[in-house]
């Protein structure tokens, strides 16, 4: 049987729940399990309150919970904290202390993906990649929106594994970088703010032509006289260029894991924003059997107006993510 792309779920898409004390983290990946998504990303400084001191009991407990619900540790989001001290940065040696001191608890809790953020140094991580293949870690640089896979920062990573022919290190993409449309949710919170209804359609329509993000902020800060929540809006045009789908397959053999971005779910279970359906295509095409990792991000565009359910939002995605997958699978 051919291979099949995986369902999974970052505790981050309960953000709001957590915050408010209205989900566990069992009870994240109790619902997980019972839609069907068995892979579980975590993000240790925001779901193990010790941390960084996790000790053999905890790490025994995240065990036990994993096989309780049926599902398995996926991916481990790292943080860099190189402003931990207010009198100077971290030092090269302290970074590289940092993320092996995260390898070794990604290695004790079985987990084989960790998620570097985008602005950690290549030579940083290429000291980092002993320390990686001894642990048995894939270092997997996230390529987050504003950049892409062909971003000349992104780049730099993959030219460090290809150098030292490493298995341990490479890119992570976030499936923000596939915004193909503006979202519903942005254009109306900046409205709720004070944004003329007819100034947000010129810039979704902006966004919809892909028009360079500098001309339209000019044309709403200058020629329009955009008020404030204009201009924001203007500029969020800056953070999401719009990379190519076609171009997954070339870095396919890059990743191990996969965050799915995603700001809102409409009620026949479509993402108005993102290009899953040709991301899935070529997910499919390239033989990708990793996990793609749901990430809701939408909680905070509707937060001042409505409840969030978390729950309802992440259950329509991975509807949507069945039917895309069975149609590429059913067409193959």
């Amino acid at each position: 049987m051919a291979a099949r792309v995986k369902r999974g779920v970052s505790l981050y898409s309960f953000q709001e729940e957590m915050f408010l004390g209205q989900m566990t983290i069992e009870d994240c990946v109790a619902f997980a399990a019972s839609i069907g998504a068995k892979g579980i990303e975590i993000l240790p400084e925001q779901n193990m309150p010790s941390f960084p001191n996790i000790d053999d009991r905890q790490v025994a407990w995240w065990k036990e919970l994993m096989a309780k619900h049926g599902t398995e540790l996926t991916c481990y989001d790292m943080f860099l904290d190189t402003k931990a001290r207010k009198d100077r940065l971290m030092t090269d040696d302290e970074q590289v202390a940092s993320i092996r001191r995260d390898l070794v608890l990604c290695n004790r809790l079985g987990i084989r993906n960790m998620r570097v953020l985008v602005f950690v140094r290549p030579d940083i991580l290429e000291r980092c990649v002993p320390y990686a293949e001894e642990l048995d870690v894939h270092m997997g640089v996230e390529v987050h929106s504003p950049w892409h896979m062909e971003h000349a920062w992104i780049l730099r990573t993959v030219e460090v594994a290809d150098r030292l022919g490493t298995k341990h290190l490479g890119l992570l993409p976030d499936m923000g970088i596939f915004m193909k449309h503006y979202p519903p949710v942005y254009r109306d919170r900046f409205i709720r703010q004070g944004a003329r209804p007819e100034v947000a359609q010129f810039i979704v329509d902006q966004h919809e032509q892909k028009i360079m993000a500098e001309y339209t902020i000019y044309e709403v800060a200058v020629k329009m006289k955009g008020n404030p929540a204009e201009v924001r809006m203007a500029e969020t045009l800056r953070h999401h260029p719009y990379a190519n789908p076609k171009r997954i397959r070339d870095y396919i053999p890059y990743f191990r894991h996969i965050q799915a971005k995603f700001y809102e779910m409409t009620e026949d279970d479509r993402d108005p924003t993102h290009a899953y359906d040709e991301v899935i295509r070529e997910l499919v095409a390239g033989g990708w059997d990793g996990y793609l990792s749901s990430e809701y991000e939408g909680n905070r565009w509707i937060q001042d107006v409505q409840v969030v359910d978390s729950r309802e939002q992440v259950r329509r995605q991975h509807r949507m993510f069945e039917r895309l997958i069975a149609q590429v699978e059913g067409a193959r």
